[in-house]
């Protein structure tokens, strides 16, 4: 499968009661599919999946997967820092018929080069549904290194990174691994733009929470050859896109989507409510939208 476009890190919302709001997620899957999104990532940091149990995400995953019902792809979270539960819950996944699967470095343990490799390799050699790596040292404190990263590319069943290292620099090291079987989606959504510049297929989106047309035309406008009107929409939006990172993602994102109307309920510790300054913050941005 090729992965391009405007994928949304999708949100779990939860009901007054901490559980996970299953009538509220599949509105918000059925509102995507309206709206043009092009794919849905679930399960991933946006997702909190990290605070949830492993039977709350399988059946999140699968709640997701039966409501699209194959008009997008749906990529699932699988990530962890344990390799082995990694391979066991891409299993899961790919049962549950996802159309890719989303593994994160190993955060905590970190590793060196081979054990990076083979944390991948491990489950691409496994399993047959395409994996995306994930890479964002500012959360988990290592990185896919360029040498992994070409070894990797390489596997006939890794399809991409999701680079959200904010780094121009090491996104162009990884750029020149692009291929017809190797894509790279922007994981910021403040460098679209040049991201796809560099030959990046789309982005994995905490924006496209609120604003899932606008992303898919600014990736769209872009991938046509519309380069004046994907920058324009880059930056006018981009104050709206720093405020949703004011404090830690998804704290301000689900803040957002609250104030719109949206009800995705709150967080679970150690993520609590936002700020009042933070509030504050979101509230002007999204005068942009209102």
């Amino acid at each position: 499968m090729k992965f391009a476009g405007s994928y949304v890190a999708l949100v779990t919302p939860f009901q007054a009661d901490g559980s996970v709001d299953f009538g509220k997620l599949r509105e918000l899957v059925n509102w995507h599919l309206a709206q043009g999104t092009d794919g849905i990532v679930a399960l991933g940091t946006t997702g909190e999946s990290s605070t949830m149990s492993h039977e709350e995400d399988d059946e999140v995953a699968r709640c997701i997967i039966e409501t699209v019902n194959g008009k997008i792809p749906v990529i699932v979270g699988a990530g962890s820092n344990c390799t082995q539960t990694q391979l066991e819950k891409s299993r899961k996944y790919h049962d549950l018929g996802a159309d890719g699967l989303l593994l994160i470095t190993p955060y905590y343990n970190k590793a060196n080069d081979e054990g990076m490799y083979r944390h991948f390799a491990t489950v691409a050699d496994a399993i047959d549904t395409p994996v995306i790596l994930y890479n964002v040292p500012g959360r988990t404190g290592c990185a896919i290194s360029p040498a992994c990263c070409a070894r990797l590319a390489k596997h006939p069943n890794i399809a991409g990174i999701k680079e959200a290292s904010g780094n121009i620099s090491y996104t162009a090291k990884i750029a020149r691994l692009l291929s017809d079987d190797f894509c790279m989606f922007s994981g910021n959504d403040d460098m679209i733009v040049p991201v796809m510049s560099l030959g990046g297929c789309g982005v994995i989106s905490v924006w496209a929470n609120i604003c899932p047309k606008e992303c898919h035309d600014l990736v769209a406008a872009f991938a046509a050859g519309d380069v004046a009107t994907a920058r324009a929409m880059q930056l006018r939006y981009l104050e709206l896109i720093n405020a949703l990172f004011c404090e830690v993602n998804p704290i301000p994102i689900k803040e957002a989507m609250n104030q719109l109307g949206m009800n995705v309920g709150g967080y679970r510790l150690p993520l609590c409510k936002i700020s009042d300054a933070g509030r504050e913050t979101v509230r002007r941005a999204l005068e942009v939208i209102r």
